[in-house]
Parts: C-alpha cells; structure tokens; sequence
C-alpha cells in the first residue's frame, strides 16, 4: 500500500537528455513530488530552455542545484544546496534543501533548511562504485520528518527502507534507465506502489 505522505523526488542526471523536458512532465503527471535539476555542467541557457520546455503548471515542483539567478524568471518550487552551490542566494526567502553525506552532516543541517538529502544509503545504480555508507544504527538514529533516502532507490529498497524515519525517496538511475515513455511509467508505477 502506498504511502502518500512520503515524498518521491527525481534527480536528474548529470547531462540533459534530448527528451527530458517531455520525461519530467511524464513524470510529474505521474505523482512524483517533486524534480531536482542537477546537471552541474549545464549552462544557464541550457537549464532556462529546460525549465521553458516544462509546462509552466509543473515549475513550482521543479528545485534547482544551480544557477539560482533562474529563480529570478520562474515560479520554481525551491532550491537544493551542495558542494558546487553550498549557499542560498542572499535574500532568498523560498524553500531550501540541502545534500548530506554523512549523519554529522545531516544533524547539522537538518535544522536550518526543509529537508535534506542522505546518500547512499544503498549501492548506487548511476555511480558504480558509490556503495551504502550507513549501517543500520546509523539509519535509525536519523532525526524525524528531515531526511530524504538518496542512493540506489528502487522499489525493492524503498520496502528495505521503510524501518528508518524517512520523509521520501530521491530516485536517479533506476528512473533514468528506462528506455521508452511506457518503461518510464511502468518504474514509476512501480515505485509509487512499494511507497
């Protein structure tokens, strides 16, 4: 049964797909909560043109990792703070989030913006390599109604999941794999029923 209260967020990944602006709406139709716009490469242009693709009802369940002066043109949902944007920008009053790697990060951080994100607290699917960091004290002792599972998301996990004080999921890979609109509805189907 799924659980409406949590939040499912999507990351996007590292470059924007040809098709992504239409993948985002799918998505967003879907019942994802929200969709974090990463691509750290990308230029301002890039991530404007991305946003203008993107039905305007959607922007305020976009969140952005950079390039904040966009705030300035779009009704965006919020921000996400990380090691290339690590500050708000000076008189920003919206939402802010912020990614954590550690337990010492996120009890730090918690207090201070919406939510935070904490990975990988399972194998990465987009990162080979990026292994789960946290053991199961670590997961539990987490500070509750803050903290968004990052990491190697799937259904199967977000069942594995359920046990620790978890507000939501933040997918990446598992959601970026699919190949057709059909296999992305199917991984999202999926997912919002192990919610």
């Amino acid at each position: 049964m799924a659980d409406k209260s949590k939040a499912l967020i999507v990351i996007t990944p590292q470059d924007i797909h040809h098709d992504e602006a239409k993948r985002i709406t799918v998505l967003l139709d879907g019942g994802v909560t929200f969709v974090h716009l990463r691509h750290p490469g990308a230029t301002y242009s890039d991530m404007k043109r991305l946003i203008e693709d993107i039905p305007q009802r959607y922007h305020s369940r976009l969140r952005l990792h950079g390039h904040f002066e966009l705030l300035n043109e779009f009704n965006l949902g919020g921000i996400h703070l990380n090691s290339r944007c690590p500050h708000a920008p000076q008189l920003y009053k919206g939402s802010v989030s912020s990614t954590c790697h550690s337990v010492e990060e996120v009890n730090e951080a918690a207090w201070h913006v919406d939510f935070v994100t904490l990975s990988p607290v399972c194998d990465s699917i987009s990162k080979p390599g990026y292994n789960r960091a946290f053991t199961h004290e670590q997961l539990s002792s987490l500070p509750t109604g803050k903290v968004v599972a990052l990491g190697g998301i799937t259904p199967e996990r977000i069942s594995e999941l359920k046990q620790y004080p978890f507000i939501g999921y933040a997918v990446l890979g598992y959601i970026w794999e699919a190949q057709t609109t059909d296999d992305l509805l199917l991984r999202l189907d999926k997912l919002i029923t192990a919610l």
